[in-house]
């Protein structure tokens, strides 16, 4: 027998986050691959609609109530997921969302309920599947961190730290799973163009926008699109056994340059 057998025909999929953006956009590109797609979220009616254009597609996909703050609702989650579609392979922890503020004006709730999404929701869910992966010696778990956790920024004080702590669980994960044929792997997105981040105010972003530019980060308008992000978890999770994409950061190209007269040429960054 090879050292790493290789991964079985059916590798059913668990998308946490999976109503829209990066989340949604790796389960149409999963199930394009021919994995059966379990979407997971609150918006389950969002979900389905992801769903429907899978299976039309000719793929295999449900849509899940999912709730990442709740144990019990990831629980249910994953066990309707299993009986549905098979044994998990594959797990991706996209689900949250963002709101931003200075940290010393924002409220002790409000800095604890992006914790609760971004880590103890990642930490929830890794704990229910990663225990069944090892009995089975095979799977991979993907945490969606974000370019703020090693570039903190203004107004993100409380994104920042919640995917700082998911990195730091992924890089424990890797050493706790080293051996047992099991891959727990990172995607380092930048800025992105998402529902995520769209709910609040033009004039909190424009205060976060100008404080991004005051301290340099801000250096071009364009954004990643949820396809570009869902490409580097397909990838991720399609490597051969034996091999492991540990750490994938995927930022947004610079618009190219005019030759002429050295100015961003225009046009959007597909």
């Amino acid at each position: 027998m090879p050292r790493y057998p290789g991964h079985p025909d059916r590798r059913p999929v668990l998308v946490a986050g999976g109503s829209s953006g990066i989340g949604a956009a790796t389960g149409v590109m999963l199930a394009a691959a021919g994995h059966p797609v379990a979407l997971g979220a609150r918006r389950v009616e969002k979900s389905q609609e992801f769903v429907e254009k899978i299976i039309a597609a000719g793929g295999e996909a449900i849509a899940v109530p999912l709730d990442i703050t709740d144990a019990t609702s990831i629980d249910e989650c994953v066990t309707k997921a299993e009986a549905e579609l098979g044994a998990l392979e594959v797990v991706v922890s996209g689900a949250g969302d963002l709101w931003p503020g200075r940290t010393f004006e924002m409220s002790d709730e409000e800095f604890a309920n992006q914790v609760t999404i971004h880590l103890l929701g990642a930490q929830r869910l890794y704990r229910r599947v990663i225990p069944e992966m090892i009995d089975r010696r095979r799977g991979d778990f993907v945490f969606i961190s974000s370019d703020v956790a090693a570039d903190p920024r203004p107004h993100m004080g409380a994104y920042a730290a919640a995917k700082a702590g998911v990195e730091a669980l992924a890089l424990v994960a890797r050493q706790e799973l080293e051996g047992t044929g099991v891959r727990a792997s990172l995607v380092r997105p930048g800025q992105t163009m998402t529902g995520m981040g769209t709910n609040f105010d033009a004039e909190t972003a424009a205060a976060m926008l100008n404080d991004w530019v005051a301290f340099g980060f801000a250096r071009h308008g364009f954004f990643l699109k949820p396809v570009h992000l869902a490409t580097a978890i397909t990838t991720i999770v399609t490597m051969p056994r034996g091999s492991h994409m540990r750490l994938v950061e995927v930022e947004a190209e610079a618009p190219i340059l005019a030759p002429s007269d050295d100015k961003p040429q225009q046009g959007d960054n597909s």
